[in-house]
C-alpha cells in the first residue's frame, strides 16, 4: 500500500515550518538499525500493511521489525526480528502482517538517498524528503560504519491486536469541551477508521461535545494531538503532521505511546487513559 524512506527525522525545524516526520514507530526502526549494526539515525523502508518486494544488487545484511509479517528471501520462510543475509540477486518478500501495520526494513550500511535539509525521512503531507518509493525503484546502501550486536535475534512481543490501552496528557485546550465529554474519552472506547495515514487517523466513538462555541485562531500542533473538530469525533496525529490547525486539542499521548498508536490498524480500538 506504501512504502517510504525513513529516519529520525528533521527534529528542530518547526519555526521555520518544516516538520519533523519520521519514522512512525521509532523504536521499530531503531531495532532494525541495531540488528544490522547501524547508527539509530541511519534510514531504513518504513512498509505500509506489507506487500513490499525488494532485490539485492549486491550482498545485503538486513532485518525486518514492527508489525510481524511473512517474509520469504529466495523463496525460503524467514523470521521477523532477525538478522538475514541476501545474496546478490536474492529478493526479498513482506507479506500482509497478522497484527499491527508498520513493518521496518533496514539494510547494513542504510538507505543513503540524498538527504533533505539534514533528513532522508519522507514527509507524506509536506513533500519533504525523497519520494514514495515505486516500482522499479533502485535504492542506494551506504557502507558500514557500526560493528554487529553480538546477537542476530531481537525477543520483541508482537504488538497488540486487542485493545490498545494509550497514556494522554489533557490539554491545551480540554477547557473547551464539557466535564462529560472530557470523562467520555477516558472511559469509552475509540475505533480506528479507515481514514488512515502517516499524517493521523481518525476514529470514531461517543461525540466529545465543546463547552465553548466560535474559533480557535490556528496554534501548533505535535505529534500525538488528539484534535477535534466540529463533528466531535477525534483525530489522532502521527509523524506527517500538520504544524498548526484550528480545531482544539483534548489531549496528547504521551510520547512512547505513539508509536505504538502508529501500529494499530483499521478496526481496532484504542483507549485513552491518564
Amino acid at each position: 500500500m506504501l512504502a517510504t524512506v525513513q529516519d529520525a527525522g528533521r527534529p528542530g525545524l518547526a519555526e521555520m515550518g518544516v516538520g519533523s516526520s519520521g519514522a512512525a514507530d521509532r523504536p521499530a526502526l531503531a531495532l532494525a538499525n541495531r540488528l544490522v549494526g547501524n547508527l539509530d539515525s541511519h534510514a531504513g523502508i518504513e512498509v505500509t500493511f506489507g506487500g513490499l518486494a525488494v532485490r539485492a544488487g549486491t550482498a545485503l545484511l538486513v532485518a525486518v521489525t514492527g508489525a510481524p509479517c511473512p517474509i520469504t528471501v529466495h523463496g525460503r520462510p524467514e523470521p521477523t526480528n532477525t538478522l538475514l543475509r541476501l545474496a546478490e540477486g536474492e529478493e526479498l518478500r513482506l507479506g500482509t502482517p497478522a497484527r499491527g501495520l508498520r513493518s521496518y526494513l533496514a539494510v547494513r550500511g542504510g538507505i543513503a538517498v540524498a538527504p533533505v535539509l539534514g533528513a532522508r525521512a519522507t514527509d507524506t503531507l509536506a513533500g519533504t524528503g525523497p519520494p514514495v518509493l515505486r516500482a522499479g525503484d533502485v535504492l542506494p546502501v551506504g557502507p558500514s560504519v557500526g560493528t554487529l550486536p553480538g546477537i542476530d535475534f531481537a525477543p520483541v512481543a508482537p504488538p497488540p491486536s486487542g485493545d490498545l490501552r494509550l497514556r494522554v496528557l489533557l490539554g491545551p485546550r480540554d477547557d473547551w469541551f464539557t466535564a462529560a465529554a472530557v470523562k467520555r474519552l477516558l472511559t469509552e472506547p475509540y475505533e480506528v477508521t479507515a481514514e488512515i495515514d502517516r499524517v493521523g487517523m481518525r476514529l470514531a466513538g461517543p461525540p466529545l461535545e465543546r463547552a465553548r462555541t466560535g474559533e480557535l485562531p490556528s496554534e501548533g500542533m505535535v505529534r500525538g494531538a488528539l484534535q477535534v473538530p466540529p463533528s466531535g469525533q477525534p483525530t489522532l496525529f502521527l509523524a506527517d503532521h500538520p504544524l498548526t490547525g484550528g480545531y482544539p486539542v483534548i489531549a496528547v499521548l504521551a510520547d512512547r505511546d505513539i508509536d505504538r498508536a502508529a501500529q494499530a490498524r483499521p478496526g481496532q480500538r484504542l483507549r485513552f487513559t491518564l
